[in-house]
């Protein structure tokens, strides 16, 4: 049986593009190529790049940068994306808990929850950790984005998503948040690329900084950082508070 996360990108690609969560691209690829220290050399992997919008644009900069997504019609839509612009990237199609690569790679990325955290239980989530954490050199860098789980003990999940829905994009209803697993669980709304409207029964893990720190120790990172994440503005000042919906980790072994 196909999950949530599955049948939400099935089929919409072109809806994704026009998400608001999906405009900060430019500002995010400045933090990127600074935290690279811009150096075009190094090989890059894209985790759950979606329709490819940090990948191209990371690209077209310079950089050598490999997609990976589990969703087909998500991948369709970034090597279209890509032809138009005349740019030769591989957009390759994998689960993000079964990678195929090993010490291949000097950085990885995974924005706006590029499968972690929506998989169905932890240990699928510590999976996707586990298997970029594979996928990287001895020395690499790895920045991600997640879910924060400050922000639900302090706030309503809906009213965030109001104030930042749009009238097409996909509409979230809170059925509850779980304070024993962190999870939130929600009705997604959403019209999918050739107008039919769906409804998914979805629920996302929202993790504690000291949690993700605690992981990726457990992996073999050595230097730690979590700052908040601000939409197209990610930022080594921003300090992890609250009022963060999602937090901005950066991760070297």
């Amino acid at each position: 049986m196909k999950q949530w996360y599955e049948k939400l990108f099935e089929n919409y690609g072109e809806q994704y593009d026009k998400e608001s969560f999906t405009k900060g691209t430019i500002g995010e690829c400045d933090y990127i190529e600074k935290e690279l220290n811009f150096d075009k050399s190094l090989n890059i992997v894209d985790i759950g790049c979606g329709t490819g919008r940090h990948t191209i644009e990371l690209t077209k900069r310079g950089y050598n940068i490999t997609g990976v997504d589990l969703s087909e019609a998500q991948l369709k839509k970034a090597r279209e994306k890509a032809e138009r612009e005349n740019l030769k990237i591989d957009f390759l199609k994998h689960d993000a808990r079964d990678l195929p690569f090993e010490n291949q790679f000097d950085a990885a990325i995974m924005l706006c929850e590029g499968g972690f955290p929506l998989m169905e239980t932890d240990e699928m989530n510590f999976e996707i950790l586990k298997n970029v954490t594979k996928s990287l050199k001895n020395s690499a860098k790895f920045i991600f984005t997640t879910l924060n789980g400050l922000f639900p003990l302090f706030h309503s999940i809906d009213d965030f998503h109001e104030t930042g829905a749009i009238e097409e994009g996909a509409h979230y209803k809170s059925d509850g948040f779980d304070l024993m697993t962190l999870r939130d669980y929600n009705i997604t709304t959403f019209t999918d690329d050739d107008g039919n409207e769906h409804k998914l029964e979805c629920n996302e893990r929202y993790y504690m900084p000291s949690e993700i720190s605690w992981l990726l120790k457990s992996l073999g990172f050595n230097k730690i950082d979590i700052f908040g994440a601000k939409l197209g503005a990610f930022s080594r000042e921003d300090q992890l508070t609250i009022e963060d919906f999602e937090m901005l980790v950066v991760a070297e072994k």
